[in-house]
């Protein structure tokens, strides 16, 4: 099964293009940037408290690189479910950090918030394709 998902390509001032798709986060609409180069998916700590119920976190022992930052505080919480176009995954146990400066960034920009990345272990795992010219993100899940 291939499901095809349309993500917007968001022009960064000079500085190039992020690619926002939409998924849903417990039943409810939740956008994500797309990062090849992020090794996991991660949500934003503040805006998760959108999609759940129970705001409360296992913190995770390992530090993580990256969004501009040397070393980030990571947490840990558990997704219900996370729908990816006809994709869904339940019981995701996902990172969650503070993306608040770079959705700040954003704001400043004039751009829409976003409430996480979606990376390379979900995007490997279903054999993603990313097409520029048709905006298509295509991720294959076997029968």
């Amino acid at each position: 099964m291939i499901t095809k998902i349309p993500f917007q390509l968001i022009k960064i001032e000079d500085s190039g293009y992020h690619l926002l798709i939409e998924v849903e986060i417990n039943q409810k609409s939740a956008y994500l940037l797309i990062d090849t180069g992020a090794s996991k998916t991660v949500f934003d700590l503040t805006r998760i408290a959108n999609f759940i119920d129970n705001t409360t976190f296992t913190d995770n022992e390992i530090l993580s690189a990256g969004l501009g930052t040397n070393t980030l505080i990571s947490k840990s919480v558990m997704l219900g479910s996370l729908k990816i176009g006809e994709i869904e995954i339940f019981n995701y146990l996902s990172i969650v950090i503070d993306m608040q400066h770079v959705n700040e960034s954003y704001e400043k920009l004039g751009l829409q918030a976003f409430d996480g990345v979606l990376g390379s272990d979900i995007l490997f795992k279903f054999k993603a394709s990313i097409d520029y010219k048709t905006k298509i993100l295509k991720l294959r899940k076997r029968k």
